[in-house]
């Protein structure tokens, strides 16, 4: 039993991290996190659909990592770059969300809901320690080469991709530039309780636990 909780909060957050992503797009016209910005142009420009533009975005962050440096990618970056364009396409093609377009503050409730999600959904899979995501991995790598730090190398990369999202019409609101102030401070919170909770449910008691508990 012990084994199968990592891949259960893996798979657990990936869910609720894909959830969040589909539930804010459905308010995309607020403005969205700029990997999503440039998802939504590029399926807008080209056709398929947003999770495969996702999967393939981060099939290409993960053939990036692999030139650059290896040391974060794992089967759960493979995983988590596959299972959370699927799931995307799956959430909004069952299309189960809170009412949409009724009004602005309702809309606006919605888009917050969408961003706690994703907060507390990378936050309990990153507590797995099954694999850094695709675009997680492919800052930190471009971190550990270039000696910048990661808040740094985050803000470069992703304010890079908002510009071309924006550039190829992908939707750029007054949200897209505060959805670090609020996911990230979720996503800590989060990923700092979920990792007690694994840590402790996944521990194995050696011998001298097991004596001093009879």
């Amino acid at each position: 039993m012990r084994r199968t909780i990592r891949p259960i909060f893996f798979l657990a957050g990936l869910i609720i991290f894909s959830y969040g992503i589909a539930t804010a797009i459905k308010v995309q016209y607020l403005g969205l996190h700029p990997w999503d910005v440039l998802n939504i142009a590029m399926f807008e420009r080209v056709g398929l659909t947003i999770g495969s533009w996702a999967v393939i975005i981060g099939g290409v962050l993960v053939a990036g990592s692999l030139l650059i440096d290896r040391s974060y990618i794992s089967i759960g970056t493979f995983l988590n770059a596959f299972f959370v364009g699927v799931m995307i396409d799956l959430f909004l093609f069952v299309d189960f969300f809170p009412p949409t377009g009724l009004n602005v503050v309702l809309d606006i409730l919605v888009l917050f809901l969408g961003i706690t999600l994703m907060g507390i959904g990378g936050g309990v899979y990153n507590s797995a320690g099954v694999g850094a995501g695709p675009r997680d991995g492919f800052m930190l790598s471009i971190s550990d080469k270039t000696g910048l730090s990661i808040s740094r190398v985050r803000i470069i990369t992703e304010s890079g991709v908002l510009v071309i999202g924006w550039l190829l019409g992908g939707p750029v609101f007054v949200f897209t530039f505060i959805y670090t102030f609020i996911q990230s401070p979720i996503f800590q919170a989060t990923f700092l309780r979920s990792r007690k909770l694994v840590n402790r449910l996944s521990h194995q008691p050696n011998q001298k636990e097991i004596a001093k508990s009879v």
